[in-house]
Order: C-alpha cells, then sequence, then structure tokens
C-alpha cells in the first residue's frame, strides 16, 4: 500500500507539478472556448444544409457527415497537422487542433440538430408562416429553438466528450493538461501528475455529468 501511495498519490510530486498543469489547464479550456462554439456552429450549418430540397446539395452532405464520424478525430488530426505540409500549408498546433475538431463535432452536433428539427411537427411550421413569418425566419425563431430545447441533453453530453476529447492535442504538442501532466511525469519519473490531472479532468467535468443526468430526468418526465 504504501508503494502504491509513493507512485500514484504522491502529494509532494503534485505539489511540484501543480503549477505547470494549471498552466495546462488554461490552454485546456481556451481550447474547449474554440472547438465547441465552432462545432455547434459548424453543426448548425450543416444540420441545415442536410434539409436542403436540392439532392445535389443534400446527398454529399451526408455523404460527408458519415465519413467524418466514421474516421477517428485522432487520425483527422494527425492528417491536418501532419499531412498538410506536404501541400504548403503548416498550421499551428492549435489550429490544428481547431480544424480537426471541427470537421469531426460538426459531424456529431449536425446529427443532433436534424434530429431536433424533425422532431418539430409541420404544424409548428405552418402556424408561423401563417403570421407572415418567411421561411428562414420561421427556422430562426419557431424551429431552431423548439429544437434545440429539444435535443439539449445530447448536445451537453456530445460536449463533454469534446471537452475529454481535447486531451488528445497532447498528440501535436500542444500543452494542454495532458501533455502537461506527461511532462511532468518524465521529469519526476512518477505517474502521480497523470492521477492529478484526472483529479482536475473529474472536477472539471463532474457538474456537467450531473447538470446532464438531470436534464435526461427532466425530459423523460
Amino acid at each position: 500500500m504504501e508503494i502504491f501511495v509513493d507512485q500514484f498519490l504522491n502529494l509532494e510530486i503534485m505539489g511540484q507539478a501543480l503549477p505547470l498543469l494549471l498552466r495546462g489547464l488554461g490552454m485546456t479550456l481556451l481550447l474547449c472556448l474554440a472547438v465547441v462554439p465552432l462545432g455547434l456552429i459548424g453543426g448548425l450549418a450543416v444540420a441545415l444544409v442536410c434539409r436542403s430540397p436540392w439532392r445535389a446539395v443534400r446527398w454529399p452532405a451526408f455523404a460527408l457527415i458519415d465519413f467524418f464520424r466514421a474516421v477517428p478525430p485522432l487520425v483527422l488530426l494527425i492528417f491536418v497537422y501532419a499531412g498538410l505540409p506536404f501541400v504548403g500549408i503548416r498550421p499551428s498546433p492549435f489550429v490544428a487542433v481547431c480544424v480537426a475538431f471541427l470537421l469531426n463535432t460538426s459531424a456529431y452536433y449536425g446529427e443532433i440538430y436534424r434530429a431536433g428539427i424533425e422532431s418539430i411537427g409541420r404544424g409548428q411550421w405552418e402556424a408561423a408562416r401563417s403570421t407572415g413569418l418567411n421561411a428562414w425566419q420561421t427556422l430562426a425563431y419557431v424551429v431552431i429553438p423548439q429544437a434545440v430545447r429539444n435535443v439539449l441533453p445530447d448536445l451537453v453530453s456530445n460536449t463533454v466528450e469534446v471537452v475529454k476529447l481535447t486531451s488528445i492535442a497532447s498528440v501535436v504538442a500542444m500543452p494542454e493538461l495532458l501533455y502537461s501532466a506527461d511532462m511532468a511525469r518524465s521529469l519526476t519519473y512518477n505517474p502521480s501528475p497523470i492521477v492529478l490531472a484526472a483529479a482536475i479532468y473529474l472536477a472539471l467535468l463532474w457538474p456537467c455529468v450531473r447538470l446532464l443526468s438531470r436534464m435526461e430526468h427532466k425530459v423523460a418526465r
């Protein structure tokens, strides 16, 4: 037991690593502030394109959604960061992560939005149009607000997954929380900083998970 505590719960090493991990946490939060809104906005755009009356627009969008949902985000990230330089495009680690996450999360958010929009009955559209609203006004003021409310638990759940997924940014040497914890581990030859990083993720995401559970129960009722 003493060996376990010394290797995984060494408070002295955790205290030494904490400043480095807090800087990594700041980068993780900055990354989340970038990729989550990009995914939400991109997903809404994808959902609207998928509702296009023209098949030439709609079917390619469906194909791209399936493609980006099937390809692992880590593969996308490595392709953007390490593949694009071969064609003369050299994104920074931050830009590479944002682009890879935009492609991946837009596909997932898009499917969630689409399910929400399709859950709105035709009568809502017709009632809104009868008041003098055009199609885009009906979508913006009547349909989308109700659709978002209907799928809000799914949006929050996907957002939690996106926050956890930011840890793969360490692959491109971006100094986010996991990368900082791994650096501290390599300097101290002790995995306690990794345990501390896990505790920070838990403290960050546990309130979101509890909120999600309450929202799911509320929707179920």
